[in-house]
């Protein structure tokens, strides 16, 4: 596969979603996060095998290969680069850039993406405080935990919050609540989706 397109890139970056969140991708949860029928994903996932970029069995798990992962760093890292800049210089709010970044990260460079970095002051996280992948396409980031995970009255700080859980951005807004935040775990009824750090 010489060039990967929009189509492979996002296969890329839900496999590497699910593995940063503890999920487990098949062919069923790729159809229904991408919003594909399963026969396009089972095509797809094994053009991404032949290609060596993910390992597949039947009926298992998709994972990453380690050229998938180097593949699926780089448009995780203009993704959450283009979040950054929506937020802090166009006055998006978290709730309002993943679908413009999910667009804009197909459509640029590996140049621009550095030059956006720098602009933006070398961030190490995203506004939902995800990790921005090294331009080396390692993650450098601190150990957080489930929300869920956590025993009940625990004092703890929002570290990061997932985008793709629907109403997630939006309800912490509504507890003006945000990254950094301190909470106590157990006294919020959103809890998937929120990884925290000991307060």
């Amino acid at each position: 596969m010489s060039a990967l397109t929009p189509q492979f890139e996002n296969y890329l970056k839900a496999i590497w979603s699910d593995e940063e969140w503890g999920r487990v991708a098949t062919n069923g949860s790729l159809a229904e996060r991408l919003g594909l029928a399963p026969s396009s994903v089972t095509e797809s996932v094994r053009k991404l095998r032949d290609a060596g970029l993910i390992e597949h069995r039947p009926y298992g798990a998709v994972t990453l290969t380690a050229a998938g992962r180097a593949a699926a760093a780089g448009i995780v890292r203009k993704h959450r680069l283009i979040e950054t800049f929506l937020v802090e210089y166009l006055g998006y709010s978290w709730d309002e850039v993943h679908e413009e970044a999910e667009v804009l990260e197909h459509a640029v460079s590996d140049a621009f993406a550095e030059r956006l970095f720098d602009r933006l002051g070398r961030p190490k996280r995203d506004p939902h405080g995800d990790p921005i992948p090294g331009a080396d396409g390692e993650v450098r980031g601190r150990a957080d935990l489930a929300l869920e995970e956590v025993p009940a009255g625990t004092r703890v700080r929002i570290a990061r919050v997932s985008d793709a859980a629907p109403g997630l951005l939006a309800a912490l807004d509504a507890a003006g609540l945000a990254i950094g935040d301190e909470l106590v775990a157990g006294d919020r009824a959103f809890i998937p989706g929120i990884r925290v750090l000991p307060a």
